[in-house]
């Protein structure tokens, strides 16, 4: 038996539930003795970074489920499983799934700009680190290392009056 139930229109470049594991199910649903709530696990289609698993572990997350009338329901994240705490398999396809899905979707999104964001922060700076690494080398290939011009004539007798009007010389 296949141990994943497949869920159609899941795209695995956003960050989104491909799956909910049957095998984690609560063994006697749909019994006369079956819970109402528990925990439903379900896969992400794809590796879930830290900051996301901070943002849908958040307060906004818990905000937005209640918002939506489901106040009690938590969401924890297990290596690329999502648990899906306090709901149940009905309560998920009646809207509670698709609540979650935008808000993984707005999560992707809110990360994505904030990543764009820091890439063109760190270019700008990378753009005007160069810059100015090329205007160091453009004034140290401005210094030459050359004799001066020997056709100018130094007045040292000027230089040497200074100096001994200065205390320079005769001291004992």
């Amino acid at each position: 038996m296949n141990a994943q139930l497949k869920i159609p229109g899941s795209n695995p470049a956003l960050l989104g539930i491909g799956s909910i594991l049957l095998t984690t199910l609560p063994p006697d649903l749909m019994t006369p003795g079956a819970p109402e709530r528990y925990k439903v696990d379900a896969v992400f289609t794809r590796r879930v970074g830290p900051d996301e698993v901070a943002a849908i572990e958040g307060d906004e997350t818990r905000a937005q489920l209640s918002v939506h009338g489901y106040p009690t329901t938590e969401l924890h994240v297990s290596d690329r499983r999502l648990e899906i705490d306090n709901t149940n398999l009905e309560e998920l396809r009646d809207g509670l799934a698709s609540v979650i899905a935008e808000r993984l979707a707005d999560i992707d999104t809110y990360l994505s700009i904030q990543r764009d964001v820091a890439a063109h922060h760190f270019q700008d700076s990378s753009d005007l680190e160069m810059a100015r690494a090329a205007s160091v080398a453009v004034l140290a290939a401005s210094v030459a290392f050359t004799q001066r011009d020997m056709g100018v004539v130094f007045d040292d007798s000027a230089r040497i009056s200074d100096w001994m009007e200065e205390g320079g010389s005769g001291r004992d």
